[in-house]
């Protein structure tokens, strides 16, 4: 076997989340963008932006080449970090004012997003992994791109449709948490922790909602605006409380070792540290800034270890199915 067969068949037996590193570098770029870390943002932009491709590369093979298969991990919670993962790059594009690139992408997951979402949710089981907060992740993710659109290009119904999303994002996360197991917070390998990444994304939506607003839009009136006020910074209170709680189930219950469901940890860390962000100028609370910045660099070396990680699991994983 080649070189570039091993790697090819290691590469096949990845997981339908894998989707949740581009989610992870993704955020990462937009956090580092809102803290003026403009080079860094970038860097982190190309390598979701190379990821993504493969990804897609992948998916649409298997969709051509094994359909059963691609059909088996469509209904599969994971799945939905493909639109997440679009829709968060592009958000990212927008705010480096490629539009056009941007709408593409919003066009791509919105075709998607309906897809995958009903048929996953028909395939719930009770006593669900973190993964089933995807359905609130990628909804919020389509809230988050929609109203960072309609803010660049001055679209009232495109922040309309996003406020929708947001709201129906809110619905799904309660019906997630109805089939959560909550022995995922001590037991889990990683992707518990959407259980509060998808609350940072809701708080997200509802900060790019009400930056969206401006003199030519008058989207929302003094009663419009403080509920969604009131419910942003409820979101992120509760993300928030979140965190603590699964930082502290990390603490005194160690899984130190390297599992690709630990990118579904590093995508929330770094989301609530661009909720925290987004949500300082979106609610005028100045010093919130603070905090975000740490929640950023926490997320950050977060995604070096998990990379670094990754790097050997992928070393490791080629060289098994190498000729010997």
């Amino acid at each position: 076997m080649s070189a570039s067969s091993a790697f090819r068949t290691w590469w096949e037996q990845r997981s339908p989340t894998a989707g949740a590193a581009v989610m992870a570098t993704g955020v990462m770029s937009v956090g580092l963008h809102l803290t003026g870390y403009e080079a860094l943002s970038r860097i982190a932009l190309v390598l979701a932006c190379v990821a993504w491709a493969g990804l897609v590369a992948d998916f649409a093979a298997r969709l051509v080449r094994d359909r059963e298969r691609w059909l088996a991990e469509a209904r599969t919670p994971g799945s939905l970090t493909a639109v997440a993962a679009t829709a968060v790059l592009g958000a990212r594009f927008s705010d480096l004012g490629r539009q056009t690139l941007a709408e593409a992408l919003l066009a791509l997951a919105a075709v998607l997003w309906p897809v995958l979402l009903v048929d996953v949710v028909r395939h719930w089981w009770h006593r669900m992994p973190g993964s089933v907060f995807l359905c609130c992740v990628a909804t919020q993710g389509l809230a988050v791109l929609g109203a960072t659109l309609a803010a660049a290009e001055t679209t009232a119904w495109l922040t309309h449709a996003a406020l929708v999303l947001f709201w129906l994002g809110l619905v799904l996360y309660g019906f997630a948490l109805a089939r959560f197991d909550l022995r995922q917070i001590t037991q889990g390998h990683g992707d518990h922790w959407v259980a509060g990444g998808a609350l940072a994304i809701s708080a997200l939506a509802g900060s790019r909602l009400l930056a969206a607003d401006s003199a030519r839009l008058h989207l929302w009136n003094d009663d419009d605006r403080g509920v969604l006020r009131a419910v942003t910074f409820a979101l992120l209170v509760l993300d928030v409380a979140w965190y603590a709680v699964l930082l502290v189930a990390e603490v005194l219950r160690p899984r130190l070792g390297y599992d690709a469901r630990r990118w579904a940890t590093v995508f929330p860390m770094g989301m609530t540290a661009a909720a925290v962000l987004s949500a300082s100028a979106a609610l005028d609370v100045p010093w919130l800034d603070g905090p975000g910045q740490v929640l950023l660099w926490t997320a950050v070396a977060a995604w070096v270890a998990v990379a670094a990680g990754a790097v050997v699991s992928a070393r490791v994983g080629i060289r098994s199915t190498a000729p010997r």
